[in-house]
C-alpha cells in the first residue's frame, strides 16, 4: 500500500524548507531532491503544509471509499469535532445528509468516541500510575513508538476517540458495519491503515471537498446549528480540550498540555530524565491542538478562529447511549521501527572535518541545512539522508576559495570599480602591470590615479570596450582592455591581459626586417653603377636583375 504521504521529487528545488521544518528530520536528499524516510515518519503533516511548491501529496482514499460503498449496505462515517472550524456554516445535520447523498448510511462526530475515551483516562488516574500521556493523536502515538520507547508505559493503552467510536459503532450496529472517518489529519489514515478491522478508511477535508465538487453537491448549510447538551467532548479539538471534558477528581495529580512536536519531544525527554512525576499530559502534535490539523493549516486559518468555532459549538453533559466501556477499549502500544544505526563519534569527525568544520569555531550550527547542529548533519550524511553541499557556509566558502583561486592565479589582470569609479576589488597581475606590490595599494584609489578613465566613463554610458589595444606610457605596457558594466551590482569590472611580450616581439621583428631593407638597398645602389657598365654586355639581363632585387625588396617590405 502507497504511503499516506510522499514527495513528489521531479519537481522538488532543492530548497531545504521541508527538511528545515521537520521536526524529527524525516527527509532524506538523494540526487539533491527530498524524499520522506516513511520509517521514520510520524505524519505531523509539516513538510506539507510549508513546502513552497506543494510538492508533497497525501494519499487520495476516495476510490477505495467509494469501493466500500459499492460492496457495503451500511458504511458509517465518523466526522471529526474540528469539522465545525473547517465548515463555520454547517453542524452535524448538514453533514450528514450530504454524506448521505455521497451514499452513506449515516454520520456520527467522533466526539462519541473521545467521551468513551476521556472516561477511560478518568479512571485511569485511580490506578496506580506515575504520568499518563494521553493517547488520541496519532502522531504522538508513533512520535513514541518510533523515536521515545523508553516512554511507552506511559502512553494511555487505550485506543484513540476514532478507533473507539469505530469500536462503538460495530458494537452498535454490527461488526460488518463499515466505517470511514473524515477530519484534518494525514495521520489518521495511517492509524486506519493499521486498525481497518475497526476503521476501514480515513478521508480528509480536502478529499471531501473534491468529491463534492465532482458530483456537482454543496455543503449543507445552516443558520441554526444543533445545540444539543449532551455534546461536550465536542471540545476534543481545541488546546486542553481533552482536560476541559475529564472530571479530573484527583487533585493530586497535575493535568498539563503540549501541543506541537517540538514541545512534546522535549516533554517526552523530560519524562525519560524522571523530571515528571504524578501528571495527565495532554498531548497534541499540532499546536493548537487538531482545529490546526495541516489541512486546517493550509487552508491558513487561524487557530483562534477555530477555537472559537468548536467552544460555541459544544455542549456542558457527556454523549450518552455508549456502548463501549473502558475495558472495551483497552489496547497495547509496542515500539515500531527503531533506527539504530548512529555512526561512531570517530566517523562524525570524520565526516565534520570533510565537511570543513574541523576547527569547532566553524560549527555555526546556523541551521540553514535544516539540521540543529553541524554534528546532526554530520550524522545525517553519514546515514545516507543528507549531503555535504547542503551547508551554505559550505557552499560559500567553497565558492569564496575557488574564487580566490581563480583571481589570484589569473594570468589576466582583474579590477572592480564602483560606480565612483574607486577601485574596490584588485588581482596581483593587475598589480604587476601598474607597478603595484599589493592589491591593498590600489584599492581605495580613483581609477584616474592609476588609469585613464575614459574607457570606464564610456562603459558606464553603455558603450562597448572590448579588448581593446593600448599602449600605457607610464608603465611601459602593451595591454589589451576590456570593461564590463554590471548596472544589477552597480560595478564596473576590468579584465586586462598585458600583451608587452607578444608586443615586443612584433616590434623587434619588424626592426630586424626595416634593418634588412636597408642592407637590401644598399646592396642595390652598390651594384648599380656595376651593373651599368655591364649593361652592354648583359643587355635585357642588367635590367631583369634590378627587377628582381626591386621585387624582393618589396616582398620584405609587405612582410613587414
Amino acid at each position: 500500500m502507497q504511503y499516506c504521504l510522499t514527495s513528489n521529487t521531479k519537481d522538488c528545488r532543492n530548497c531545504y524548507k521541508c527538511i528545515r521544518h521537520c521536526p524529527i528530520k524525516a527527509i532524506s536528499f538523494t540526487d539533491d531532491k527530498a524524499s520522506i524516510i516513511k520509517e521514520d515518519c510520524i505524519l505531523c503533516g509539516s513538510c506539507y503544509t510549508v513546502c513552497p511548491q506543494e510538492l508533497k501529496v497525501i494519499r487520495n482514499d476516495i476510490e477505495k471509499v467509494k469501493r466500500i460503498l459499492r460492496e457495503n449496505e451500511r458504511v458509517y462515517v465518523s466526522v471529526a469535532p474540528s469539522f465545525i472550524a473547517r465548515y463555520p456554516d454547517s453542524d452535524i445535520g448538514c453533514m450528514t445528509r450530504t454524506l448521505q447523498k455521497l451514499g452513506f448510511a449515516d454520520a456520527e462526530e467522533t466526539a462519541v468516541g473521545a467521551t468513551i475515551v476521556k472516561k477511560a483516562y478518568d479512571a485511569m488516574l485511580e490506578e496506580d500510575r506515575d504520568v499518563i500521556i494521553s493517547s488520541c493523536c496519532h502522531s504522538v502515538n508513533m512520535l513514541i513508538k518510533r523515536h521515545y520507547p523508553e516512554c511507552l508505559p506511559y502512553l494511555a493503552d487505550v485506543l484513540s476517540p476514532m478507533l473507539a467510536h469505530g469500536k462503538d459503532i460495530k458494537m452498535r450496529y454490527g461488526e460488518d458495519a463499515k466505517v470511514v472517518f473524515l477530519g484534518p489529519c494525514i495521520a489518521k489514515k495511517d492509524e486506519s491503515d493499521k486498525n481497518g478491522s475497526l476503521v476501514e478508511a480515513a478521508l480528509t477535508f480536502e478529499e471531501f471537498d473534491a468529491w463534492l465538487e465532482k458530483e456537482g453537491l454543496q455543503l449543507e448549510t445552516t443558520e441554526q446549528k444543533d445545540s444539543r447538551e449532551q455534546s461536550k467532548a465536542r471540545l476534543f479539538p481545541t488546546n486542553g480540550g481533552v482536560l476541559n471534558t475529564m472530571e479530573r477528581k484527583i487533585d493530586s495529580w497535575q493535568y498539563l498540555v503540549c501541543d506541537g512536536v517540538e514541545n512534546c519531544i522535549q516533554t517526552l525527554q523530560d519524562i525519560q530524565n524522571g523530571k515528571l512525576h504524578k501528571c495527565f499530559i495532554e498531548m497534541s502534535a499540532c499546536q493548537g491542538s487538531c482545529v490546526n490539523g495541516p489541512i486546517m493549516k493550509k487552508q491558513a486559518q487561524s487557530i483562534l478562529f477555530g477555537t472559537s468555532a468548536v467552544n460555541r459549538y459544544a455542549g456542558k453533559e457527556d454523549f450518552a447511549g455508549l456502548k463501549a466501556a473502558y475495558e472495551d477499549i483497552r489496547c497495547e502500544y509496542k515500539k515500531d521501527y527503531v533506527k539504530d544505526n548512529t555512526p561512531s563519534e570517530e566517523q562524525i569527525n570524520a565526516m565534520l572535518v570533510k565537511m570543513g568544520k574541523e576547527d569547532p569555531a566553524k560549527r555555526l550550527n546556523c541551521g540553514c541545512c535544516g539540521y540543529d547542529s553541524c554534528h546532526a548533519k554530520a550524522i545525517a550524511i553519514l546515514q545516507g539522508n543528507a549531503n555535504i553541499d547542503m551547508c551554505l557556509p559550505y557552499l560559500m566558502e567553497k565558492a569564496a576559495s575557488l574564487s580566490d583561486q581563480i583571481v589570484d592565479h589569473t594570468p589576466n589582470g582583474l579590477m572592480v570599480l564602483d560606480t565612483d569609479l574607486m577601485i574596490t576589488m584588485a588581482n596581483q597581475a593587475m598589480c604587476r602591470i601598474v607597478g603595484a606590490k599589493r592589491a591593498d595599494e590600489l584599492i581605495g584609489k580613483h581609477i584616474a590615479e592609476v588609469l585613464d578613465p575614459a574607457d570606464y566613463l564610456d562603459a558606464m554610458q553603455g558603450e562597448r570596450v572590448s579588448r581593446k589595444r593600448e599602449y600605457l606610457q607610464e608603465y611601459d605596457r602593451y595591454v589589451e582592455n576590456t570593461v564590463i558594466y554590471d548596472a544589477r551590482y552597480e560595478a564596473l569590472i576590468c579584465v586586462m591581459l598585458d600583451i608587452t611580450r607578444q608586443e615586443k616581439q612584433k616590434l623587434a621583428e619588424k626592426e630586424r626586417i626595416e634593418k634588412t631593407m636597408k642592407i637590401t638597398d644598399a646592396l642595390i645602389e652598390k651594384n648599380m653603377q656595376t651593373v651599368h657598365e655591364i649593361a652592354s654586355l648583359l643587355g635585357e639581363t642588367a635590367a631583369e636583375t634590378k627587377v628582381a632585387l626591386l621585387s624582393l625588396k618589396d616582398t620584405i617590405h609587405h612582410e613587414n
